[in-house]
């Protein structure tokens, strides 16, 4: 039953993307081009998706963050009552408004009575109104860790972006190799498929000359053990390409559900301007391209904005802690003049450790965090540079070895063509033919060879660079 529902998946796949065959047509091979292998690979592989899950919890975080600079309202209610007496009854309710530089701002109600209240909290009948600020004069005024969270997580999204570009960037890459060595091997049994016929052709011919008497019997033997190793090539490159197929396989999925690329289905070969169309690539010009908005170095240094101000934080920590509270106090909240310096409820706390050596370790470590971040960023952009520029040295030495290698191909059918003629005209053997044409073969494969490393050659480039269909163009 599971088999089954594999085979109606992998059916419904290739129906939406059209590569099915009409019932005219059912003995012709079904294909796959590279354009729709690669966007189902974009719209329904996991781990693109769970990379998208990545950037949403860090938008969570910076949400949380945020959440430290919401306003607040507390209400505190105390009362005590016992045999018919009212100890206390005290009500003390808070607006408070947190401010970017360490600084609060509060609005106080304080209703309290009772037998047994304490002096100090001897409030007018109608309760009592009071408006502040509260804040710190060293520590925590430039920075704290409410504004250190809003500033990471910042700088977090950033580098959770960044780096969601990269992992898609790199399944893309792969699924590409997987492709392009699919398409490798299906050439390269194609390759040996017409050879095979040339096999056995000039095998029939050899059979119904030596039962003339024109040529010698062990020629069949030649012959047979030319089409036996021509269709022992065939075998393996079928088998490879079996192979190949079914790691394309691993990168496609539809609805969570993994499917299998029957062997019917056989690959379309990709040019460059395919793989530049399907990947986002622009033609590029003469000139290197250059690392400006890299997702590797935008994540390296979203990570050093993270640390430096983890650092900042550190080196305030150095400082001592004064905190001032000031609030202006009324029993009246509607009129603003009734709220006097004269009426006033003040605090001050004021706290500084001796030797700080807590506080220079954690500096100390901060810095060389940052010092191994940046490191890091240098040596990323220098390696980044030298890739670049080898994968666009491969791109045109291939290209110079595919010019060259196609016209030897062209030379060796030449020779073969003109083998075949003396031949049939008896001034040549088979062996001289089978010669040539074993050069012909290699020639061909060596073909296919530089054909696919010149387009992998241009995926890599697209690797190095880090580009996504949401990236910008080269």
């Amino acid at each position: 039953m599971m088999k089954r529902t594999t085979y109606a998946l992998v059916l419904l796949l290739f129906m939406s993307l059209g590569v099915l065959s009409q019932e005219t047509q059912s003995s012709e091979d079904q294909t796959l081009s590279f354009e729709e292998y690669l966007g189902y690979v974009k719209q329904h592989h996991p781990i693109i998706k769970q990379a998208k899950l990545t950037l949403t919890a860090a938008e969570a975080n910076l949400l949380k963050a945020r959440g430290g600079f919401d306003p607040k309202v507390e209400v505190d209610y105390d009362r005590k009552k016992f045999k018919e007496t009212e100890y206390y009854d005290q009500l003390n309710a808070a607006f408070k408004i947190p401010t970017w530089y360490g600084i609060e701002l509060k609005a106080n109600f304080e209703e309290n009575t009772g037998e047994f209240l304490d002096p100090s909290l001897t409030v007018p009948d109608n309760g009592l109104y009071s408006a502040g600020i509260s804040f710190s004069v060293a520590q925590g005024l430039l920075i704290n860790d409410r504004m250190a969270d809003l500033k990471k997580a910042k700088f977090f999204l950033t580098q959770s972006k960044a780096e969601q570009e990269l992992l898609v960037n790199e399944i893309l890459y792969d699924a590409t190799n997987a492709y392009l060595n699919w398409v490798q091997y299906s050439n390269e049994r194609d390759i040996y498929a017409s050879f095979v016929e040339n096999a056995q052709l000039r095998l029939d011919a050899v059979t119904r000359s030596s039962e003339v008497g024109e040529t010698a019997a062990i020629d069949i033997t030649e012959a047979r053990i030319i089409l036996q190793n021509r269709v022992l090539s065939e075998e393996a490159a079928k088998l490879n390409q079996r192979k190949a197929a079914l790691v394309v396989s691993n990168f496609l999925w539809l609805d969570g559900v993994p499917l299998e690329i029957e062997t019917a289905v056989q690959p379309n070969a990709p040019t460059l301007i395919t793989i530049q169309q399907s990947l986002g690539m622009e033609l590029f010009n003469n000139e290197t391209p250059g690392l400006e908005g890299h997702p590797k170095l935008i994540s390296l240094d979203a990570k050093i904005g993270g640390l430096q101000v983890d650092r900042a934080l550190k080196r305030n920590n150095l400082l001592p802690r004064v905190d001032l509270q000031y609030n202006f106090l009324s029993t009246q909240y509607d009129v603003a003049r009734s709220f006097n310096t004269a009426n006033y409820k003040a605090f001050v706390n004021v706290s500084f450790p001796l030797f700080l050596r807590k506080e220079r370790g954690e500096l100390k470590l901060s810095n060389l965090k940052l010092q191994d971040a940046e490191f890091d960023r240098m040596s990323t952009a220098v390696t980044l540079q030298n890739k670049i520029e080898a994968a666009r040295t491969e791109i045109e030495s291939f290209a110079t070895q595919k010019e060259l290698i196609s016209e030897i191909v062209v030379d060796y059918q030449a020779l073969v063509a003109a083998e075949e003629r003396k031949f049939d005209l008896g001034e040549s053997s088979l062996f001289l033919i089978n010669s040539r044409e074993q050069k012909l073969i290699e020639a061909k494969l060596k073909e296919n060879e530089v054909t696919i490393k010149q387009i992998e050659a241009m995926a890599k480039l697209y690797n190095v660079l880090g580009i996504t269909d949401e990236a910008e163009n080269l």
